[in-house]
């Protein structure tokens, strides 16, 4: 399997929560009201899974790898726009999280900027996950050996098996503190 598999892999599983969160999207332009409790599990998918799983192998792997190539300049400022949107995709999740929380104090205006978010992420994630999958995830392969390749996918591995451990540490010093 090429380092760009299991990235991949993860993408359809982002789409699909991403269509939830269209249908989602439908049912506020329908009703006038969403479930604050879904946008509290959509907001963990997308931090816990699409953020710190998936970006995290990104960020702290992939590209970090790719940073000691010698890319070209077309490559080297595609990674850089990936990363980027990386940013307005936790900002974005961010401000998602603040409206649902005005919304569930009570704040029916906040359920204009949850409907505005939302729609923002359900219309990035796609463009950014296809600008990966046919574009930079091919031209990132011709940096790799296939040994070099083997080994990222090695250090992907790790890095799930380690994650979550990380996440209930995190919740539990939460907690304490």
């Amino acid at each position: 399997m090429q380092a760009r598999g299991p990235l991949m892999i993860e993408h359809r599983l982002i789409e699909r929560m991403l269509a939830i969160g269209g249908r989602a999207l439908a049912r506020i332009a329908l009703d006038d009201t969403v479930d604050p409790v879904f946008i509290d599990n959509l907001v963990d998918f997308i931090r816990m899974y699409a953020d710190r799983t998936h970006h995290g192998k990104e960020e702290n792997i992939l590209f970090r790898e790719l940073e000691k190539k010698p890319m070209s300049g077309v490559d080297r400022h595609l990674m850089e726009e990936l990363v980027a949107e990386h940013v307005l995709g936790r900002k974005t999740t961010q401000a998602l999280v603040e409206a649902n929380s005005r919304y569930r104090a009570g704040d029916a205006s906040a359920l204009p900027d949850i409907a505005a978010t939302l729609k923002q992420l359900v219309d990035f994630y796609p463009k950014h996950i296809e600008k990966e999958d046919k574009v930079f995830f091919p031209a990132a392969r011709v940096y790799f050996s296939d040994q070099e390749e083997q080994e990222l996918l090695a250090e992907y591995w790790e890095f799930d098996r380690k994650m979550i451990h990380e996440k209930y540490e995190t919740d539990v010093e939460r907690l304490e503190g």
